[in-house]
């Protein structure tokens, strides 16, 4: 996925979940944050962001919208909303090992009171694929969640559900950096999610971890990454 144009600035402050303010060559602007989650450890005073240039979208309220961060001189893109365009494409062109032979691929498609993110079929089997983007990073682990998530983990159970009533199920954690070599969920912060994704691998739901090649206007699947549950 590419971003068409972006430009650098300081992060200055985030007085909520949906903007921020930046200082651009000088000059303070308040932009979009394209991810609600907490990001504290990201979104620290003086770090230098990437924006995206939205300004010529008519009906937008803000010029820009922040879209990565650099954390130790290290590039964490944290656009929530690219993880799905990601990991479409790169089912689209064949980059997931093990489904390159899929069909019927579709964005989005419910199941009882859920809609998953991904469906295809693999020969001849239906199939759900539920996708996580992940910002958080402690000493070279990408962790998941950085904030409870009960939508997160009835996704997870509503997954087990559809792996036992004949479709293969997978979770894929798209992890946005490029540096990281294991995943863990973040037993600490959700502990519930934990037990869930527990419970979803000991039924035959695939647990997927994938970090992602990054530029500072792209990204991209990249490696397949550890993934420890315990």
């Amino acid at each position: 996925m590419i971003y068409e144009k972006i430009i650098l600035a300081k992060f200055i402050d985030r007085p909520n979940r949906f903007i921020a303010y930046v200082d651009i060559n000088g000059k303070i602007e308040k932009v979009h944050v394209k991810n609600t989650g907490r990001c504290k450890e990201l979104l620290i005073k003086g770090a230098t962001v990437v924006l995206e240039d939205c300004s010529d979208i008519p009906t937008r309220k803000t010029k820009y919208s922040l879209i990565a961060v650099y954390k130790n001189n290290k590039l964490i893109n944290m656009d929530s909303q690219v993880p799905n365009k990601v990991i479409y494409e790169a089912l689209t062109n064949k980059k997931i090992p093990g489904l390159e032979n899929i069909s019927n691929l579709k964005a989005e498609k419910t199941y009882k009171n859920s809609r998953f993110d991904i469906y295809f079929e693999k020969d001849t089997t239906p199939c759900f694929m539920e996708i996580k983007g992940v910002t958080l990073e402690e000493n070279n682990i990408a962790k998941f969640p950085d904030a409870p998530t009960k939508r997160g983990t009835k996704h997870i159970y509503e997954l087990v559900d559809a792996r036992l009533n004949g479709y293969d199920a997978y979770i894929l954690f798209l992890i946005q950096m490029d540096y990281v070599k294991n995943f863990m969920p973040n037993k600490s912060m959700d502990p519930d999610f934990h037990e869930a994704l527990i419970y979803a691998n000991k039924n035959g739901v695939e647990i997927l971890a994938f970090n992602s090649k990054l530029e500072k206007n792209s990204i991209e699947l990249f490696e397949k990454v550890k993934v420890i549950l315990d």
